[in-house]
């Protein structure tokens, strides 16, 4: 599933390619995704003017100049691609999972502006669109979220607070997007390998000097992401033939029975699945 930095992405290609251009049809192909799009999303969205490209944790918010709008989640296998009319694309995908190039079934929305089509596409149909009228209904769809890691709601008196008494492991509470949005499992794992904790350590027994470094390397190792593209973790590229590179630069996830990379540690990088999820640490310098 796409994280906050791989979401980023495709929002920077959406708003070099549909910022201030107007939707002149709609078509829903097919209705049934995670949650079935509404008999009304068609008309919601024709003729408006996509005003701002947003985004708020792994979802992106696409607004109108009457401050409706829309929001995509890209689910597990969602992915946009945009089709020039007037051109043979050879790269239509704007984020770096699954092909770069537009596939021939799944394409389950198109919405088509002047020269430029905008295509879902999902093999696993696990993504969704959802619609608001205006900033109040946008705020409500996001109210049982936590702060995302660059916000400055997320600083050292709220993680505190809110691990204090914790029971549950930290690895679970990075993940958990009530406490704080847009982290998955790769950058997790990231996260936690750099700040030298692991991942079953109990929120409750973490130091403040311990939730100091969740705190900096979180932002840390997002905005690197963002930085370097995102991760492609599968060889597929993004719309001008580009793959992210932060894969490159993991420290821990997936390299299992590998060295630790920190200087004179002895420690050997380990997997465990936790909440079903992978989990890669070092079994030496994360306490």
């Amino acid at each position: 599933m796409p994280e906050l930095p791989e979401v980023e992405i495709v929002r920077r290609s959406l708003e070099k390619k549909i910022k201030d251009k107007v939707i002149k049809k709609v078509l829903v192909r097919n209705r049934n995704l995670r949650f079935k799009i509404h008999s009304k999303f068609e008309r919601h969205l024709y003729k408006k003017k996509i005003k701002k490209v947003d985004r708020f944790s792994k979802y992106l918010i696409l607004i109108f100049e009457d401050m409706a709008g829309f929001i995509i989640h890209l689910g597990m296998s969602g992915t946009i691609h945009l089709r020039d009319i007037n051109k043979k694309n050879i790269f239509t995908n704007t984020s770096f999972y699954y092909s770069p190039i537009l596939p021939k079934k799944h394409n389950h929305v198109e919405i088509q502006f002047d020269k430029i089509i905008f295509i879902y596409n999902d093999t696993r149909r696990f993504g969704y669109f959802s619609t608001f009228n205006n900033k109040i209904e946008l705020k409500r769809k996001f109210s049982n979220f936590g702060p995302e890691p660059f916000s400055n709601l997320f600083n050292i008196e709220y993680i505190t607070k809110y691990l204090k008494k914790k029971e549950k492991n930290i690895k679970n509470f990075l993940l958990d997007q009530k406490f704080v949005s847009g982290i998955g499992n790769i950058y997790a794992s990231e996260i936690l390998y750099i700040s030298k904790i692991n991942p079953i350590r109990k929120a409750k027994n973490l130091t403040k000097d311990e939730c100091k470094k969740i705190l900096l390397y979180s932002k840390l190792v997002l905005k690197k992401a963002i930085q370097k593209g995102g991760s492609s973790i599968r060889d597929f590229q993004n719309i001008n033939g580009k793959m992210g590179s932060f894969q490159k630069d993991f420290k821990v996830y997936q390299r299992e029975n590998l060295n630790c990379l920190k200087p004179k540690c002895k420690g050997v990088i380990k997997k465990k699945i936790i909440s079903n999820r992978s989990s890669f640490f070092c079994s030496f310098c994360q306490k």
